[in-house]
């Protein structure tokens, strides 16, 4: 297949994801609606400078070509603004257009299929923590503590996003499951293709339950280790895009 075909049917998550009841986007605007309501929701603050576009294209799990479209769309629009020069970059707009961020909003529908996605995960996720309580190598938990340090001192949610994909896929390996492991790789692929950018600090607080997994595994608590696990991913239904967006309703 081309690079021109791919960039035209978009990155596989998300067109995988309308067979879930998911609406159908292009993997542009899939981009363009995951900033866009985080600038809606205040998670980016007007004036505050995204990440490069390398580091967008990564933390969103697209093609660079993907980010720099999207971000050239956002631009256009008046959403996020470009500077050149030193200090330079992509910046959200200080008055982004109101009638511009209400367009890039979930739909009811997408809400209730991301809602069975984290539900999806969950399931994966208390599984291969339980093996991994078991089957964990020492050397495999020193590296995920070395992940869990090195997102305790991202500087951003790009960063950040990345680690924390290295740290969960981990998890799965060490659990010892072998193919099983490729349906999870799968089910968390599905559901990282919706995150959208939050603050460093909220995120550094989610990584609070990695230093707990990683203890409960080293002590091989698998009971303990499934708990921290089901509640990380349990808190996806009130923080991802679907939980904040009704919430600003209420």
């Amino acid at each position: 297949m081309t690079r021109q075909l791919e960039d035209a049917m978009g990155d596989s998550p998300i067109e995988a994801a309308a067979l879930l009841g998911i609406d159908r986007r292009s993997a542009i605007d899939a981009v363009r609606l995951r900033i866009g309501m985080a600038i809606s929701l205040g998670l980016l603050q007007p004036g505050e400078r995204l990440p490069d576009q390398q580091e967008v294209a990564l933390g969103l799990s697209v093609s660079p070509i993907t980010a720099r479209r999207a971000l050239a769309s956002l631009a256009e629009q008046g959403v996020v603004v470009r500077r050149r020069g030193r200090g330079g970059g992509t910046f959200v707009a200080d008055e982004p257009p109101g009638e511009v961020l209400k367009e890039l909003s979930a739909s009811p529908a997408e809400s209730r299929a991301v809602n069975r996605l984290v539900d999806r995960r969950m399931l994966f996720e208390c599984a291969v923590t339980h093996f991994a309580a078991i089957n964990a190598t020492g050397r495999q938990l020193d590296e995920l503590e070395r992940l869990a340090g090195v997102m305790a001192r991202s500087g951003n949610w790009s960063e950040y996003h990345q680690v924390d994909k290295q740290f969960h896929q981990l998890v799965a390996v060490s659990s010892g499951l072998g193919p099983a492991v490729d349906a999870y790789n799968e089910a968390l692929a599905e559901l990282y293709a919706y995150f959208i950018p939050y603050p460093i600090e909220f995120l550094r607080e989610s990584n609070r339950d990695h230093i707990a997994l990683v203890n409960a595994l080293r002590a091989g608590d698998d009971r303990a280790a499934v708990e921290v696990s089901r509640r990380h991913v349990d808190v996806l239904h009130k923080t991802m895009f679907m939980g904040l967006s009704s919430g600003m309703s209420d």
